[in-house]
């Protein structure tokens, strides 16, 4: 059991109730209890679709020589994240669609929570990385080489997943100090910091301000840098003289573009709007479509608009195909 670091204006009985608290006990899908097995359905399909899409591009990549470029690199690094990213919250969720008490432990809110923002951080930062890797393509393809060397692309990879740590690392140190005594039940399916905020009664101006600062560094300053990568590519891509050349460029950044609207505004809607707005049902929607269905479309928006990846999925399954079949 956790040992807590307790204010010394708290009542023995506060601190006596903050103890007990091994455990949370999840609200989320509470309002229709007749409908957990319809939930349990959409949400395995909904998962299998997103591993086995996310797998097939990531081995699409790395079998297929013609894929080994810095742009489809990022992308199977994408995907990699996005598996991880979802497998943090709907395995717990789907097992307690079967429990009458939806619960977690404590450490397992905590390791939820820590991996839950490591991936969302790096996701953003990912993303980035590969806005940068379009605008070095298209607005100075002579120096593309040397810009997108192997080392540099490793860097960036490497530079994503730092950040996304370290916010996590800072996020969830500050989170494990919270004395919680108001209540184990969280209003969702999932740990995140604001639920848990809501549970202490503890000062949390702390945490708060590394909200702050963390939305600044890993949410606001990608979203700009990907909005200017983008302003400057337009703006190279209409110099293009050739109607094909232009279509064949815009091709290239048209799946990316729309990964980066859905990510970042569904991270908009979920995080950047008063909790007290949401009702629990909207809330758990939001939430779902950030953290549950936005890594299943990744896949499918990449293998809808890119030919090369789509070219690659079908070699793929031609070669695993059985024979006979």
């Amino acid at each position: 059991m956790f040992q807590y670091n307790f204010p010394s204006h708290l009542s023995s009985d506060t601190r006596e109730k903050n103890q007990t608290i091994t455990e949370f006990i999840f609200l989320g899908f509470s309002n229709h209890p007749d409908m957990q097995g319809l939930f349990f359905l959409v949400f395995l399909v909904i998962y299998l679709i997103t591993i086995l899409g996310n797998t097939l591009i990531i081995t699409a990549v790395v079998v297929n020589p013609v894929l080994h470029t810095p742009m489809y690199y990022f992308l199977s690094n994408l995907s990699f994240v996005d598996i991880c990213y979802t497998s943090t919250t709907v395995p717990t969720m789907l097992v307690n669609f079967f429990q009458e008490k939806k619960t977690i432990t404590y450490e397992g809110c905590l390791s939820q929570l820590f991996f839950l923002v490591t991936c969302a951080g790096t996701e953003g930062v990912l993303l980035a990385a590969m806005a940068y890797d379009r605008f070095a393509a298209i607005c100075h393809p002579l120096r593309y080489p040397v810009l997108m060397s192997r080392r540099v692309c490793a860097y960036l990879a490497a530079g994503s997943c730092l950040c996304g740590l370290v916010n996590s690392l800072v996020h969830t140190g500050l989170t494990a100090t919270l004395v919680l005594c108001s209540s184990n039940e969280i209003s969702h399916f999932l740990c995140d910091i604001p639920q848990l905020l809501k549970l202490s009664c503890s000062d949390t101006s702390v945490n708060e301000i590394a909200l702050y600062v963390a939305s600044v560094f890993i949410d606001l300053s990608p979203c700009l840098f990907i909005a200017v990568s983008y302003m400057l590519i337009i703006s190279a891509i209409l110099k293009i003289q050739s109607a094909q050349g232009r279509h064949k460029a815009f091709s290239t950044c048209a799946s990316h573009l729309t990964v980066v609207i859905i990510f970042f505004g569904t991270a908009l809607f979920n995080y950047d709007r008063p909790s007290s707005d949401y009702s629990l049902d909207v809330s758990i929607l939001v939430s779902s479509l950030f953290c549950i269905v936005t890594p299943m479309l990744n896949p499918i928006i990449y293998s809808l608009r890119n030919k090369e990846i789509k070219g690659a999925i079908k070699k793929l399954a031609g070669q695993w195909r059985l024979p006979g079949f």
